[in-house]
């Protein structure tokens, strides 16, 4: 077991097998030591995470629905890295999308469920560039989708 695997076991958290892509695309590519991850949506073993924030979900359940796509996020890297976590070096970036209606103004507090959970698990590496954006709707209707940029060795 990795080190960030043992960490994420501390955090009650084992990482799924990387969920395959639902369309024609890749889910993930490396380009030298960089992993591009392509948009994990919200989902944990019970399925789908579905709602739209501002009209039938809260912030905090928002922010919950985040975490799973971080922890998709990190089977992809793991699956990019042949099952070897440690090769892991930090996250740059994360971009999530929030399903969300027109007024509603908390993406950052609901994105925040994601890097909250990068900086637990993974700590300074886990420290990461982000945007949080509106969106209209999310495929198969998720509350959240997000795609993130890695660093490996």
């Amino acid at each position: 077991m990795s080190a960030i695997e043992a960490k994420l076991a501390e955090l009650g958290v084992t990482l799924s097998e990387a969920p395959a892509p639902a369309a024609n695309y890749v889910p993930y590519v490396v380009v030298g030591d960089i992993v591009y991850v392509s948009g994990q949506i919200s989902m944990d073993a019970d399925g789908l995470i579905k709602g739209r924030l501002g009209y039938n979900m809260e912030t905090a359940v928002g922010a919950k629905a985040a975490k799973t796509c971080a922890i998709n996020l990190l089977s992809q890297v793991k699956a990019a890295c042949d099952g070897d976590l440690d090769r892991l070096v930090r996250v740059i970036k994360l971009t999530g999308f929030v399903n969300s209606t027109a007024d509603f103004t908390e993406q950052p507090m609901v994105i925040n469920g994601a890097s909250d959970f990068m900086v637990e698990a993974l700590g300074d590496a886990g420290r990461h560039s982000r945007s949080a954006v509106s969106a209209a709707a999310l495929p198969l209707g998720v509350a959240v989708e997000i795609e993130g940029i890695f660093q490996i060795k």
